[in-house]
């Protein structure tokens, strides 16, 4: 039966190649949404953990987090909760290299633990009017200690160069908190707070304490909860779905269209194998078969272009410090699961009319 469907399908490769293409986009397209969903998740865990904190305080009620704004006095109020054992204002600016637009620029207190966790690789930690940036980024522009960074068109001497673990930190640059304030007009606020907590304090339990003392304030501790407040997850996984559905609707039809046609070019053969002893369910199960092996040939092209496709999607639009894909075996699994259903789906059709097909009707048009 194996050898048969290879047969079959080699015989017309260009309906073939054509019918499996088009399986393969909607495969690519699933499995490139499915990487850069999961890859956001995991990105939004470092956004919450910024210099290995263990939860973030932002302003409520904003779209985005980074958007977010909070007067500076919000510290002091969280360095006073028993559940906190030490807090940080960060400020980011957002958009500031214009040679890298998707980097982030950090203002953070120096004597925070956020800058001293940062460990430089290159030159030494900056001070006054100078900037550190993260290897990453130092890497992408080519820059090093004693070069010049400009940031919102202002020229900064690099002092050093860190590595931190967290792609948004690595993609980024740290100024002193009052300089980034100075900087974007911002005295007296800032984006985050960076909250470390007490010994033996859960997540849940300073959430809630610190929403009770600071009204207004929304506290994120998981990437979960990262992602949907910026709603980009959301966005993604619901894209998802509906890609799923479209590709399953629009690559079910092309392989129907396929088989139905094989079915009506090969009536003769169908009827011969009936009269050598082939059952109709057993003729049925070839046509199944050889829509499921066009989709299995398009699914296989789909999961490398999927994987591919997702990276040259986030070089191209320049969001690297934002979301990194990937690729997981559960992702090119429903990818996989998509083109094997479309297989199915495409081939019950004909596989019908197989079954109620004539032989005698059959052999008169071989």
């Amino acid at each position: 039966m194996l050898g048969l469907i290879v047969t079959n399908l080699s015989r017309r490769r260009g309906r073939t190649i054509l019918t499996a293409f088009g399986v393969a986009v909607g495969v690519a397209t699933i499995v490139a949404l499915l990487a850069l969903s999961t890859g956001l998740t995991q990105t939004a865990a470092g956004f919450v953990h910024l210099g290995g904190s263990d939860l973030g305080v932002f302003q409520a009620g904003v779209e985005d987090p980074t958007a977010s704004l909070l007067p500076i006095s919000v510290v002091g109020r969280l360095e006073r909760n028993s559940d906190v054992a030490a807090a940080t204002p960060l400020l980011l600016i957002v958009g500031g290299v214009k040679s890298s637009t998707s980097s982030i620029v950090f203002g953070a207190d120096p004597d925070g633990f956020f800058s001293k966790r940062l460990v430089v690789v290159a030159g030494q930690p900056g001070s006054g009017k100078q900037v550190m940036i993260g290897d990453r980024l130092a890497a992408q522009l080519k820059l090093g200690p004693g070069k010049v960074l400009e940031v919102d068109g202002h020229r900064f001497s690099i002092a050093g160069v860190y590595h931190s673990g967290i792609l948004f930190e690595d993609l980024g640059a740290v100024l002193p908190l009052s300089t980034a304030q100075q900087l974007s007009g911002r005295q007296g606020e800032e984006t985050t707070v960076a909250v470390e907590l007490a010994s033996g304090v859960g997540s849940a339990r300073a959430t809630r304490s610190i929403q009770k003392e600071l009204p207004g304030t929304l506290v994120i501790a998981d990437a979960g909860e990262a992602a949907r407040a910026g709603a980009n997850e959301v966005l993604i996984h619901n894209a998802t779905l509906v890609i799923i559905i479209v590709a399953l609707i629009v690559g079910a039809i092309s392989v129907t269209n396929t088989m139905a046609m094989a079915v009506l070019e090969r009536q003769g053969e169908f009827a011969l194998l009936s009269t050598i002893g082939w059952s109709a369910p057993r003729v049925a199960t070839l046509v199944v078969g050889e829509g499921i092996g066009v989709s299995l040939l398009g699914a296989a092209l789909g999961l490398l272009l999927g994987v591919i496709g997702s990276q040259l999607l986030v070089d191209a639009i320049g969001v690297q410090a934002f979301v990194s894909p990937s690729i997981t075996a559960w992702g090119l699994g429903r990818g996989l699961l998509v083109g094997v259903s479309i297989g199915v789906l495409g081939g019950v059709y004909p596989a019908w009319r197989v079954t109620r097909m004539p032989p005698l009707k059959g052999l008169a048009r071989a």
